[in-house]
């Protein structure tokens, strides 16, 4: 998927997904390789250690590309005064975006998700979380088949993307992404729309992850979008979890999550936004949730 997600201190992952039958519980290197900046890599145990100071940030990304499938990771955020600092993954045509903008002490983080189809974004949804995200690791997924996306938090839905193809709406379903995730300074925006300052005083700022999970179609580099398609489709021979007729729209109860979580901790929906769009986005039209 090119990239499942972002964040400030923002953290951010991206899906591609990988190959049938595959559930991955794995260590950093199994999965996943430095991007840049090798020298703001912790590496404790099986746990992960992203560093930012005023010299630098630091990346990672997946080895493989996916297509459909989903990918977990655990991640603690930065403490106290991170404010501006940022992570998320690489940018490809299509994007699924975690991305979690820093904060002042005492402030709660902001987690930002969007969505880009064919290069258009956008889509961008605010939310408080319901924890603290810096006194432990917690869960940040995604789940993509080919009838939505879903973004979701210690397993609770926090947004799906839905496919309206047949109300002529794009979805990103045609190419294999990589997963990424990064820790970088973004504080000419991140931070209350980029008033408040990275203070380096509090620096280092370190990000924490462990337990990589990734269980998806994978795809080698050197096939075709037909090929992907093909290897990456459920047929008689052999059928992917993810397209099973249960993982085509949430459970009755995942909804009752959605909607909680909508009700008390989201602070921001483009959908909603008719300054940024006086004619409200097709897709908003549509979506039930």
């Amino acid at each position: 998927m090119a990239v499942l997600f972002k964040m400030p201190v923002v953290l951010g992952f991206f899906v591609g997904l990988m190959m049938l039958g595959l559930a991955s519980s794995a260590e950093f290197h199994e999965l996943f390789q430095p991007g840049w900046a090798n020298d703001h890599f912790i590496y404790e145990g099986e746990l992960l250690k992203l560093k930012l100071d005023n010299f630098s940030g630091a990346g990672f990304a997946s080895k493989s590309r996916y297509l459909f499938g989903k990918v977990s990771m655990q991640i603690k955020l930065v403490e106290g005064d991170s404010a501006g600092t940022m992570s998320s993954e690489g940018p490809y045509h299509n994007e699924f975006d975690f991305e979690f903008l820093g904060n002042t002490t005492g402030e709660p983080y902001l987690l930002q998700t969007n969505v880009y189809v064919n290069g258009v974004g956008n889509r961008e949804q605010r939310m408080n979380l319901w924890f603290d995200p810096t006194k432990d690791f917690h869960s940040y997924s995604l789940l993509w088949n080919q009838r939505q996306v879903v973004f979701l938090v210690d397993e609770t839905p926090i947004r799906v993307h839905t496919n309206m193809e047949h109300k002529g709406i794009p979805f990103p379903k045609d190419q294999a992404m990589g997963v990424y995730s990064s820790i970088w300074n973004a504080d000419d925006w991140a931070t209350q729309g980029g008033l408040v300052k990275t203070d380096w005083s509090h620096a280092p700022f370190v990000a924490s992850y462990k337990d990589f999970e990734i269980d998806a179609c994978e795809c080698p580099v050197s096939v075709t979008a037909d090929e992907i398609a093909k290897k990456c489709s459920s047929s008689a021979e052999k059928r992917f979890w993810w397209d099973e007729p249960t993982m085509s729209e949430l459970s009755l109860h995942q909804s009752h999550q959605l909607v909680w979580v909508r009700a008390n901790h989201l602070v921001y929906d483009y959908c909603t936004d008719t300054a940024r769009f006086p004619i409200k986005p097709v897709e908003c039209e549509h979506h039930r949730h």
